[in-house]
């Protein structure tokens, strides 16, 4: 992110009454980490290819987050994710825990906290993760709660939505407590000043796309989703971003065009607008041929750029709504992070 960018931001921050935070000494408390929930389904798991190049399956690498980062008109873009030796960069102050179907992964943010094993994906957890942690003057740890092939309509269906309340709601809810149970095993530094849930970030709607009434039903469902997850997390001014279904690019079918309308309308509706954003992400979307995984349309064709803009747009709408509530944690002086 620019430098003059931020500063912008930080000027916002001080106008709402949230100050900057000093350095802290050893006789102050440490600060509350910071806790965002990062929920959906297989896209955020995280599909960006990071280096895999097979000239048949990854496309010969075209898109994967390697070969973005080596044309040198990326270069101020991407140069917070690796050290100058060209090592993966693990932060010390931003984490993330993700129960995936195999087994639990927990650390510093980097590269490989998806449903894949191994180090070779990314989601949008990546970018997110640096963009506030860069701002925000606390630890931060990044709670993924995501599954593939999930459709809001039944699988997360809220409970104040009529009918049965969806087991991957409950098991949301379930995995978010547990990780808070145990802070203080698994990260018993970053929460030794204790914690704060901090924002829901949804990123999900292609499984509801194929079902008619599914789709009618999106935005309030949505809206429910919204008002729950605030409920059951006795937050009541979560801060909630809606990222968008973006998978094709602008030009899409009218079943998509129709989950990107509902998600737009949840968002500005009067029940949860106060604290909510909308964050457009058809412009992050690349070609297939450009792309390592050219048969994935709904995985955004593996593109890795796909996922890091899209988690750079969603970490400062967060930061925006943030911004708004004179009780957010603080924030740190104009950072490192390009934009």
């Amino acid at each position: 992110m620019p430098r003059t960018a931020f500063a912008s931001a930080v000027l916002l921050l001080l106008l709402v009454g949230i100050p900057l935070s000093p350095a802290r000494g050893d006789d102050q408390a440490p600060p509350k980490l910071q806790v965002f929930i990062l929920a959906g389904q297989s896209n955020m798991e995280g599909q960006g290819v990071v280096d895999l190049d097979h000239p048949k399956h990854y496309n010969g690498g075209l898109g994967t987050l390697a070969k973005v980062m080596a044309d040198p008109a990326n270069a101020r873009r991407f140069s917070h994710v690796k050290t100058p030796e060209g090592a993966w960069v693990v932060r010390d102050d931003v984490f993330v825990r993700f129960q995936t179907r195999k087994n639990l992964k927990l650390g510093g943010l980097s590269i490989g906290f998806t449903g894949y094993p191994g180090k070779h994906h990314i989601g949008p957890e990546f970018q997110f993760g640096h963009v506030v942690g860069e701002a925000i003057a606390a630890p931060v740890l990044l709670i993924k709660t995501a599954w593939g092939g999930k459709s809001l309509h039944k699988d997360f269906r809220p409970p104040t939505a009529s009918g049965p309340t969806g087991p991957y709601y409950h098991r949301m809810l379930a995995e978010i407590h547990q990780a808070l149970a145990g802070l203080e095993k698994e990260f018993p530094e970053a929460s030794a000043g204790g914690h704060q849930l901090a924002g829901f970030v949804w990123f999900q709607g292609w499984n509801d796309m194929f079902n008619d009434k599914a789709r009618a039903e999106y935005e309030t469902n949505l809206v429910h989703l919204a008002q729950d997850i605030r409920r059951d997390l006795r937050v009541p001014d979560l801060p909630v971003v809606i990222g968008e279904l973006g998978n094709g690019g602008p030009k899409a079918g009218k079943n998509m065009l129709k989950i990107r309308a509902a998600q737009r309308a949840a968002a500005a509706r009067s029940e949860i607008a106060k604290h909510t954003a909308f964050v457009p992400t058809t412009a992050f979307a690349r070609p297939a041929r450009q792309s390592p995984n050219v048969g994935h349309g709904h995985h955004w064709f593996g593109n890795a750029e796909s996922y890091f803009l899209i988690g750079d747009a969603m970490g400062h709408a967060m930061l925006k709504l943030i911004s708004q509530d004179t009780s957010s944690t603080s924030t740190k002086p104009p950072g490192k992070t390009p934009r």
